[in-house]
């Protein structure tokens, strides 16, 4: 099984995403990541669903997603070329010597301080899953006392106007 990132276009109405990730769970997914926001449209928004299934069961759940009657679109993005980028913010640990260590590892990976306490230093960081792996495995060893992520979300990427 591998990773699978599809786009759904739906109307902004009550209960659509409920619908959509009980199809989903419903078939025994996980859903890895879900983010959801209005678009250009304010009729319309953007589901970002990222979950692990073969190509028989993608099928599937597309068929059965294209059945609802708020679905507008749907784009498995999975093999096509795409921007990825979620947010997050880490609460590390911190003290006056290990300070600078961790605004260092922000700066590095073009993230930013959001918060800075008495015992605690929050990084707020946007990029892809790689990106945020690498932040996660920089500060881990200060010790991460909590994490808030949005989701990835996900565009194709403009293809030269083909």
């Amino acid at each position: 099984m591998s990773k699978h990132v599809l786009s759904v276009l739906v109307e902004n109405k009550f209960g659509v995403l409920a619908r959509i990730s009980s199809l989903i769970a419903g078939r025994g997914f996980n859903i890895d990541s879900l983010a959801v926001g209005e678009t250009e449209d304010p009729t319309a928004s953007r589901m970002t669903i990222v979950f692990d299934g073969d190509e028989k069961t993608i099928e599937q759940v597309k068929k059965q997603l294209n059945r609802l009657i708020d679905i507008i679109s749907i784009q498995d993005l999975t093999k096509e070329e795409h921007l990825e980028s979620e947010l997050i913010l880490c609460k590390v640990s911190v003290t006056p010597k290990t300070q600078p260590e961790l605004v260092e590892i922000a700066e590095t990976l073009k993230g930013e301080v959001a918060d800075v306490g008495t015992k605690t230093l929050t990084i707020l960081l946007v990029g892809d899953q790689a990106k945020v792996k690498t932040l996660l495995e920089l500060v881990k060893p200060y010790g991460i006392k909590e994490i808030v992520r949005t989701g990835r979300i996900a565009l194709t990427r403009d293809n030269g106007g083909k």
